[in-house]
């Protein structure tokens, strides 16, 4: 039997793109442990529905059993990782439109944090953004109801709705004594996840704020636009993954293929041998061999790091900024059939071409660049990551976290950009290399990628 399922990547964003996923069948056969086990399991799920029918009968009011069985299945995947989860009917729609890179919304991407709602990045040109929401603000509130209590797919619908309608926001945010109170319009929000600009006149400087079904090809175009605009001229390519909280993972293996002759990307590996996945780049670099620096900092996270890894790992492109978030699991959309939503479940992990996990550690770059931060944001200038979250899966290793997440808004204070023109244009940097990468990879033609 064959089941449609979905696999995405993503710290606190939403997305899928379509695979397959094939049931293996289960041996008949079973040992004296396994029987053991099995009738333990059958114990406690005859304790469960003895609790739930005590609720039914007992409760002060009425429940509704629907809400019932939604809320149990809701704290059995709360309890496994911070990305698993279930979406409810409703809330499976929402992501399918999301995925394709349009909705009605705020354009915020946030997370569950001690009961609260916590902004891991805002969404360029979208309501959020022009108000000034920032990463690591809490949310409290939303139309003066307090957000403790909800899920995390409660307050994204309730956040969400049509457009030209308004929403109250109080937020915390770190260095502030008061709360402060926003009201945002709901716009439609078109992720335009791809942005590009020359940066003096020379270099190709791209943008990738999220990985959705439009990343690709924005990107491809986007290469093509700017190798004609500046022609001979062309010294290479910025590509800034900051704050970039990923996405789909089809998008990140054809985002990595673009740069890439030959070479593995990505591998993801489940519980089981059998269901380890090797993605690997097809011949054809789009930027011909010229050199690349990718940004990243700490709220580059999953489908970015995936990127990163395979380009780093390749020597295909030095990267220049901080560690990376080390969100290293993958995600599966499990449709549960009409009417009855989805499972958003982790069912692996992933390792970049030379077999190294990131989970909880993040991505180091191979230049650390950290940017001069105004006094009145240098409290909210470092992203805890993934070790920081409650529940998450345990790295091979130590695990890092806190790493700092600040982005400039005006380019000529942008110090990891800077970096990345002196590089380019073979200006000799003094700069720490934590990382095993090698700085002279911008050097490195695309046809001479280790493999």
């Amino acid at each position: 039997m064959m089941r449609k399922t979905s696999v995405i990547l993503l710290s606190a964003a939403t997305g899928a793109a379509l695979t397959l996923f094939v049931t293996q069948p289960r041996a008949v056969l079973m040992g004296s442990s396994a029987r053991a086990a099995t009738s333990d399991t059958y114990r406690q799920l005859n304790l469960f529905g003895d609790v739930f029918e005590r609720v039914r009968s007992d409760y002060v009011e009425k429940p509704d059993d629907s809400k019932l069985v939604e809320s149990a299945i809701s704290g059995m995947l709360a309890g496994l990782d911070p990305h698993s989860s279930y979406m409810d009917a409703k809330s499976f729609r929402d992501m399918q439109v999301q995925t394709r890179g349009e909705f009605g919304g705020l354009g915020i991407e946030v997370t569950m944090e001690d009961g609260l709602i916590k902004v891991v990045s805002q969404i360029d040109d979208t309501p959020a953004s022009k108000a000034g929401i920032m990463a690591n603000d809490i949310i409290t509130n939303l139309d003066d109801e307090a957000v403790q209590g909800l899920t995390l797919n409660q307050a994204v619908e309730k956040m969400r709705g049509p457009v030209n309608t308004k929403i109250r926001l109080k937020i915390i945010r770190k260095g502030q004594d008061n709360p402060i109170d926003v009201t945002l319009v709901r716009d439609n929000i078109r992720v335009r996840s791809v942005r590009a600009r020359t940066e003096g006149d020379d270099i190709g400087y791209i943008r990738v704020t999220t990985f959705n079904e439009q990343t690709t090809e924005g990107l491809k175009r986007e290469i093509g636009n700017l190798t004609t605009q500046l022609g001979d001229k062309l010294k290479g390519f910025v590509i800034d993954l900051r704050n970039n909280p990923g996405g789909l993972l089809e998008e990140a293996v054809t985002v990595s293929d673009t740069f890439l002759e030959r070479g593995e990307i990505v591998s993801t590996r489940g519980r089981n041998a059998e269901e380890t996945q090797r993605r690997a780049a097809h011949p054809g670099d789009l930027t011909k061999g010229k050199p690349v620096i990718v940004l990243i900092n700490g709220g580059s996270a999953s489908a970015s790091e995936i990127v990163a890894g395979a380009l780093q790992d390749h020597k295909r492109a030095t990267l220049v900024g901080t560690r990376s978030f080390g969100k290293g699991s993958v995600q599966t959309i499990i449709p549960l059939g009409s009417g009855n939503g989805a499972l958003r479940l982790t069912t692996a992990r992933y390792f970049t071409p030379s077999g190294k996990s990131i989970q909880a550690k993040g991505i180091v770059p191979d230049i650390e660049v950290l940017q001069d931060v105004p006094d009145e944001l240098k409290s909210r200038t470092d992203t805890k990551g993934e070790a920081s979250l409650r529940g998450h899966l345990k790295s091979e290793g130590d695990e890092k976290t806190g790493s700092q997440s600040y982005v400039p808004p005006d380019a000529k204070d942008d110090k990891a950009l800077k970096m990345a023109a002196d590089l380019l244009h073979g200006v000799k940097v003094n700069a720490t290399a934590p990382a095993t990468g090698d700085k002279a990879a911008i050097d490195k033609p695309a046809n001479k990628v280790a493999n």
